[in-house]
């Protein structure tokens, strides 16, 4: 790296220097700093330790750098940054707790190299070449360092997800099957009480195309929705691969649920996270039927074109229970509506006007005014509608219904392409 003055990398190599004869005092000051700033660092003597041999390690690397001029492509993170970021994971301590401590830990380093430069009582450009270039390696360093700690600490997150939930996951299938329960012992150790109000959340991640954090986002987003919801407790949370989990939320004595507010969450969190939700149920009998709905409507929701960011069972009940089989759902519904099922503009149009109609009672009124559209408009809708699928809309023709509602919810899956 050319320096901006011909002895500012000589300069730093004096600071390197100095400050590495008090390496030991340097390293202790900043890993008591990081542990006085970042409560979440605190508590496990083990992680401790191995935080403070990565700070040593990291110091002792960077005077390195410093010190003989060292490219930083020819670095390699210390081995102890990297195992204490595992440990980090396995304990469930936040990543932005690590970042954290990268970022305070270069500023408290940075005092002890800008106090030793001072002492050099240099001319100001040769300080100020040497600051720039101190600061520009120092921060070049950090960023390599924690992009690869960042890697290593997902990595093994999900690892550790696997491997802690492999047993809880057979106890969890065991209960799906039906297998005779002893709550007394399932509740210690699934961690989890079975004798309450539970909801039952399938989320996934379509594709997987970040390096393999998919679970610990999966876990993210679950613990949110819990939190959201004001659970009590910490939800269970089951993996089933690298980009799908199954979910329950601990409702307590009550089992009531603002879906609007938990898809109000999942709005204002990862983009990519997809989520679908059973009906609330109690007891044992309810943690099984609450999932059976939620996989039921994740399989729902995965066939839809385009794909819903949250379902809950509630809403698509219906639809959820008959569509076993896509190709025959299909058929029914060009049967049912004939022409109608085209996937155009117009016929969307006049699909969404037959379903608001026989939701307000086939009163062409109701329907204008839920559309914002004049009376007449909605008549000749109607009309258009009947004329294309030969057969009237009116009350009781419920397999007309269902054919709307599905449509309005698998969307292009369902319908026939425009005729060119």
């Amino acid at each position: 790296m050319a320096a901006e003055h011909p002895e500012a990398a000589q300069q730093l190599s004096v600071v390197a220097e100095n400050v590495g004869s008090h390496l030991p005092e340097v390293s202790r000051d900043v890993g008591a700093y990081l542990l006085a700033e970042i409560p979440e660092l605190r508590g496990d003597a083990t992680v401790i330790k191995i935080l403070l041999a990565s700070v040593a390690e990291n110091v002792a690397t960077l005077l390195h750098v410093f010190e003989n001029d060292i490219p930083l492509e020819k670095v390699e993170g210390p081995a102890a940054a990297l195992e204490y970021s595992r440990r980090l994971a396995q304990r469930g301590i936040p990543l932005s707790a690590m970042i954290r401590a990268y970022r305070l830990g270069h500023w408290r380093f940075l005092q002890w190299c800008l106090d030793e430069l001072k002492k050099l009582d240099a001319d100001d450009g040769i300080s100020t070449a040497t600051s720039r270039r101190m600061l520009q390696v120092s921060f070049g360093y950090i960023d390599q360092v924690t992009e690869h700690v960042i890697l290593v600490y997902q990595h093994e997150r999900d690892n550790w997800l696997l491997s802690q939930t492999a047993a809880r996951a057979a106890r969890v299938r065991d209960i799906l099957a039906e297998n005779d329960v002893d709550l007394n012992w399932a509740e210690p150790y699934l961690g989890y009480r079975l004798r309450q109000h539970h909801l039952g959340l399938v989320a996934w991640l379509p594709t997987l195309t970040d390096g393999g954090e998919g679970l610990a986002r999966l876990h993210r987003i679950t613990d949110e929705i819990a939190h959201g919801l004001a659970c009590s407790a910490r939800p269970l949370f089951v993996p089933r691969d690298a980009v799908l989990a199954w979910a329950w939320l601990p409702l307590g004595s009550h089992g009531g649920v603002s879906f609007e507010r938990l898809s109000q969450v999942l709005e204002r969190s990862d983009p990519a996270i997809y989520v679908c939700a059973g009906e609330a149920g109690c007891g044992v009998e309810g943690f099984r039927s609450t999932h059976r709905q939620a996989v039921r409507t994740q399989e729902l929701a995965s066939a839809a074109d385009p794909m819903p960011r949250f379902t809950d069972f509630s809403a698509v009940a219906p639809i959820a229970l008959m569509a076993a089989n896509i190709d025959d759902m299909r058929a029914w519904v060009w049967s049912t509506l004939g022409p109608l099922a085209i996937d155009d503009e117009n016929s969307t149009r006049l699909r969404e006007t037959a379903l608001l109609f026989l939701d307000n009672g086939c009163s062409y009124t109701a329907t204008a005014s839920a559309q914002i559209l004049h009376k007449n408009t909605v008549q000749y809708r109607i009309r258009k509608a009947e004329e294309i699928m030969g057969h009237p809309v009116q009350p009781g023709h419920t397999d007309l219904e269902i054919a709307l509602r599905a449509v309005r919810y698998l969307g292009s899956t369902l319908l026939r392409t425009p005729p060119s």
